[in-house]
């Protein structure tokens, strides 16, 4: 399986929104609920530019994984300490074959070796645990829970969290 990142396009809007389109409802207890228009062309089209303008300022890097033409969208932002929140998600037609365990684990690559970021970190609900086991699969360490840390689904939920530290030899 050849995975690989690369900042997003706006030619990969299309097919953004229709993973995200086809993807809806295995995605909706997982995300914050979104407007109509975040799941159309139109709509992620603007979600891209704006990706695009924060990464022209230096505050996102927006990458999607690329992986036999599917697309698994990645957001790095940066921040002062030098540390990036990480957010993923496949497509049920990928689930199982190993492409979010090396979508991440190619994530952290660039975060590391080509950002030169201290630390990745990522926050799960508690009872989503295939994204914890992929996380540990690529060494990351839970090292907390946070209370009402995000609103998902409409409801402000759990989240365990996890990161990843950068070695003196990633960077």
């Amino acid at each position: 399986m050849a995975v690989t990142a690369r900042l997003v396009r706006i030619e990969d809007v299309p097919v953004l929104a229709d993973l995200l389109q086809t993807n809806r409802e295995v995605l909706a207890p997982w995300d914050p609920v979104r407007s109509e228009d975040y799941f159309t062309v139109e709509g992620h089209r603007v979600v891209i530019d704006t990706a695009l303008e924060q990464y022209e300022r230096g505050a996102a890097l927006p990458h999607v994984i690329v992986d036999d033409g599917r697309i698994i969208l990645n957001t790095i932002v940066r921040c002062p300490f030098q540390s990036r929140s990480l957010g993923y998600w496949v497509g049920t037609a990928d689930n199982g074959r190993g492409v979010a365990s090396a979508a991440v684990r190619e994530i952290v690559r660039v975060a590391f070796q080509e950002l030169g970021l201290h630390r990745v970190e990522v926050g799960t609900l508690l009872h989503n645990v295939a994204p914890q086991r992929v996380l540990e699969r690529n060494g990351s360490v839970r090292f907390g829970i946070a209370p009402n840390y995000l609103n998902i689904a409409g409801v402000w939920q759990d989240h365990t969290l996890h990161q990843l530290v950068a070695h003196p030899d990633d960077t």
